[in-house]
């Protein structure tokens, strides 16, 4: 009996597995958990994103349901916000142009915090009694508030360093990418941005749009340099204070001349001195030395023609040197001249990762969300982005670093309560022979807590105009922090 019952289930089975009904049955229950899995990753991974894609209509929907949202500094004080008189709707900024381009505005387009935290700002997260009341009172629901990571001193001591030149500053946290200051000049006020438009974008003479920050690309002069030393250290990690080099102020290679800044002519360098008094002629010697290819991959891992981990509007750096590079391409970029480029932004990325240990956090704009009841709806926490080179690699460039202010281009720092590092770079902005003054750099040296990265266009030398700059801004910073 159980032999029939075993062999009929076995003949059943066979035909099951021959019959067509059964496989298109099949298919379309595979196909079906296939569309289950899609939409459940869907909702987990993707929505905000479609949602908040401007072309969604949603967000006009949102917009028009509720009251955009507040943006805060890190301690709370309104930085945006929307005023409603009537039926009227009009967004103000308290500090005018203070944060212009890194807050945005949110009319005429939406640039900065306002475009990267637009749904948040649109969608109101008010608890059940305040929804209740607004809508017994006919009234709009309040959007969430965005509390950002902007340090309000910082911006202003930043903001005034610069003064009336053309140019940015970037000041972020090293171990957690915060950024707590970013500005850019010429600037605007964006409380009057409808009214002066026309004027603002056809002034091509200033730019006064662009974030200069994150989208000006500026030839990095000397700061390259921070990356030549990192790549001769890399290729040379038992003798590379072995290296030496006679400096007369030029460098003669194929018919073309390097010149130290000013004429300068610094005798016998070793790799720290070159780095320290930042010698042209001894770069671009080790621009020729240097494996072009390994070069090349050492300059992608540190973004180079790359995307930034960065979610507010940014241009890509960009450098001609690579393994099939002319080698004249090789010995300007070296000392960040020629087609070279680079944002404030990035070369304060590049600053951060050697001052943590080759390692780069993720920038970030925001520490959390709340609702209008004040209630915490969501926390931003640091993120790991990766490691752009070895900790030991790191560690000497920071080393070398800190003999730029102890010895070098830098000594206005030296005297100073806490301890610092940096580079200063002096790059060539035309043929006039004007120079953009860098200066990047981090502290206290031993236990770095903040990176400062400063572009003044057209000033002169990084040692005398963005490193007295960058005092003022750490100088801010631990005055601050003793008051904690």
């Amino acid at each position: 009996m159980k032999k029939d019952f075993w062999i009929h289930l076995k003949d059943k089975t066979i035909e099951l597995l021959k019959s067509a009904h059964f496989w298109t049955a099949l298919i379309l229950i595979g196909m079906f958990g296939a569309l289950i899995v899609n939409i459940v990753y869907f909702v987990a991974h993707n929505s905000y994103d479609v949602i908040s894609d401007e072309h969604n209509p949603r967000q006009a929907l949102l917009a028009h349901q509720n009251i955009r949202g507040n943006i805060a500094s890190n301690d709370g004080s309104i930085l945006a916000a929307t005023n409603v008189s009537g039926n009227t709707e009009t967004r103000i900024y308290p500090y005018g142009d203070l944060f212009a381009h890194v807050v945005g505005f949110s009319t005429m387009g939406k640039t900065g915090i306002e475009n990267m935290m637009n749904m948040n700002l649109i969608t109101s997260n008010a608890s059940l009694s305040s929804k209740v009341d607004n809508d017994i009172s006919k009234s709009k629901d309040r959007g969430d508030s965005v509390i950002t990571t902007l340090d309000i001193e910082l911006q202003k001591t930043a903001y005034d360093a610069i003064g009336y030149y053309k140019g940015a500053v970037v000041v972020s946290e090293v171990k957690t990418g915060k950024i707590l200051a970013m500005v850019s000049k010429p600037c605007f006020d964006p409380n009057n941005i409808e009214e002066e438009w026309e004027d603002i974008v056809n002034d091509t003479k200033t730019a006064k749009l662009v974030n200069r920050a994150t989208q000006g690309l500026y030839p990095p002069g000397s700061t390259f340099k921070i990356l030549d030393l990192l790549e001769y250290v890399k290729e040379h990690p038992d003798n590379y204070e072995n290296y030496g080099y006679q400096c007369n102020g030029r460098f003669n290679y194929d018919g073309r001349k390097i010149t130290c800044f000013h004429g300068s002519v610094h005798g016998y360098q070793t790799l720290r001195s070159s780095f320290a008094l930042s010698c042209n002629c001894s770069f671009a010697n080790i621009g020729t030395t240097v494996d072009r290819k390994a070069f090349s991959e050492t300059l992608k891992e540190m973004l180079f023609d790359s995307a930034l981990p960065l979610d507010i509007e940014y241009s890509k750096s960009h450098t001609p040197i690579t393994a099939e590079a002319e080698d004249w391409e090789v010995v300007q970029g070296s000392i960040g001249q020629g087609k070279t480029s680079v944002t404030p932004i990035h070369m304060n990325m590049i600053t951060s990762c050697i001052a943590n240990k080759g390692v780069l956090m993720k920038p970030m704009f925001v520490e959390r969300i709340e609702n209008s009841d004040g209630n915490i709806m969501k926390t931003y926490t640091p993120e790991v982005y990766k490691a752009l080179t070895d900790e030991k690699s790191a560690a000497v460039v920071a080393d070398y670093m800190r003999s730029v202010v102890t010895s070098g281009t830098a000594t206005v720092l030296k005297a100073a309560t806490y301890t610092s590092a940096g580079k200063t770079g002096s790059a060539e902005a035309d043929s006039s022979g004007t120079s953009h003054a860098w200066f990047t750099g981090f502290a206290p040296y031993e236990d770095p807590e903040i990176a400062v990265t400063i572009i003044i266009e057209g000033a002169g030398t990084g040692g005398s105009y963005a490193v007295p700059m960058a005092k003022r801004i750490f100088d801010c910073y631990f005055e601050e922090k003793s008051q904690e």
